[in-house]
């Protein structure tokens, strides 16, 4: 797989949310994630490979879509909070965290509806 012809993105809204939440990508926690429905489908679509760069902008991981749906906020399960990795895995936690992360991007409302990808680790990429 040539990576360096792919598509690149960054997770989250700064360099440390991006290098925090691709270190659980690399530990093998975090196989989904979402994004408001309003920011439009950034480029994914199910089978599509994508790089994933830490904060610096470095090439770090090629991700593949293998599920792509919406739903709204309040409509996210169990399973979705614990594949996305973050914090202790709970419903609980993704619901704080995402209304905190979705406010900060003047976005949140409780029933907004959302793109929730789930994806595979297609490869690491060594820091040059």
């Amino acid at each position: 797989m040539e990576w360096r012809d792919l598509e690149s993105f960054a997770f989250g809204d700064s360099p440390q949310l991006a290098d925090e939440l691709l270190a659980l990508v690399l530990e093998g926690k975090k196989r989904a994630t979402c994004w408001s429905i309003a920011e439009g489908l950034k480029g994914a679509e199910i089978g599509k490979c994508m790089v994933a760069c830490d904060g610096a902008g470095r090439p770090r991981a090629v991700l593949r879509t293998v599920e792509l749906s919406q739903r709204r906020f309040n409509e996210v399960d169990e399973g979705f909070a614990f594949d996305e990795g973050e914090g202790d895995r709970s419903l609980a936690y993704w619901r704080a965290a995402h209304q905190r992360y979705f406010t900060r991007l003047k976005l949140y409302r409780p029933d907004m509806m959302l793109w929730c990808e789930r994806f595979s680790l297609a490869m690491t990429i060594a820091v040059e």
